[in-house]
């Protein structure tokens, strides 16, 4: 899948989809997608009464233009349940948690092919998000990432993968797994989620901003919360400033520049600059356009 396939989802909100609530007030909230959970914000007693609000809450959150993204159940006889309800031309996605493995992904995509199918909905309309979340899909991520042509995003959900592993889920012991979880994800052309922290502390919205900033300079292109608070931030540290925007064409000029001059050393503003410096500004230049267009009235 090439980068201008993919979906725009810098920010995605969870939104338990039994609280009326909240659905009602998440298409004001600016977020890319909107994640209807039918999974661990559904008490469940409640799951089958979720199933049957999907189709009406996926019109609500849409109204802003956010995508809407369901998060489903484990085990498979709960997913099953969850996709029969889920699928139909309102929902743009499926979050598939626990994702243990290349099969589990590819049995999951048969079920939603037999939904579309019957629905009239054409084969592959229906994109999924997979959340690998224990310690032994961890050792299968690289396989996960790339099991289906409906995945078009990895993310490794931290509070989960963290009990499996045994550990807390802090920075440091999480580091490593998720820099893995960008590596595969790149490796197979789709995006990769997240960052290098946990969602549980939504009040400290300054630490949240630096553990954003510091994880798209380690590779992650948007991310999922629990709280509205974190949306403008994951907007602007997942966006294209107008200063780095400017910069990357300043510097795709002048590395044009001195080549049309024949020259073999570039510098820009006090420093060398080569290809891949460049065509990294050039994939910043891309994924603004992309943002815009997003803007753009549909």
């Amino acid at each position: 899948m090439t980068p201008s396939e993919l979906p725009v989802w810098r920010s995605m909100l969870f939104v338990p989809v039994t609280a009326q609530r909240f659905v009602d007030g998440a298409a004001r909230r600016g977020a890319d997608a909107i994640i209807l959970d039918l999974e661990d914000a559904v008490a469940l007693s409640e799951k089958e009464r979720a199933r049957i609000l999907v189709p009406e809450a996926a019109q609500i959150v849409s109204r802003g233009g956010a995508d809407v993204v369901v998060r489903v159940n484990r085990p498979l006889r709960m997913t099953v349940r969850d996709l029969e309800a889920a699928i139909g031309p309102g929902v743009h996605a499926i979050a598939l948690p626990k994702a243990e493995s290349a099969q589990h992904v590819q049995l999951v995509a048969e079920i939603i092919d037999e939904l579309e199918a019957e629905r009239g909905i054409p084969i592959g309309t229906t994109k999924m998000l997979a959340m690998v979340e224990t310690a032994s899909a961890f050792f299968r991520i690289a396989e996960i990432a790339r099991a289906h042509p409906r995945l078009v995003a990895l993310n490794l959900g931290a509070e989960d993968f963290a009990l499996s592993a045994g550990m807390l889920p802090e920075a440091e012991g999480l580091f490593m797994p998720k820099q893995t979880c960008v590596f595969a994800a790149r490796a197979a052309g789709i995006m990769p989620m997240g960052f290098v922290g946990t969602v549980a502390d939504f009040s400290d919205l300054d630490g949240f901003r630096e553990t954003v900033r510091r994880s798209r300079r380690l590779g992650f292109v948007g991310a999922s919360v629990i709280h509205p608070s974190q949306i403008a931030i994951l907007n602007e540290e997942y966006g294209v400033s107008p200063a780095a925007l400017d910069r990357a064409r300043r510097m795709i000029a002048a590395y044009d520049e001195a080549m049309a001059k024949g020259l073999g050393a570039v510098t820009f503003e006090g420093k060398m600059i080569d290809v891949p410096v460049v065509e990294r500004e050039k994939a910043l230049l891309r994924q603004a356009e992309r943002f815009a267009a997003r803007r753009r009235p549909k």
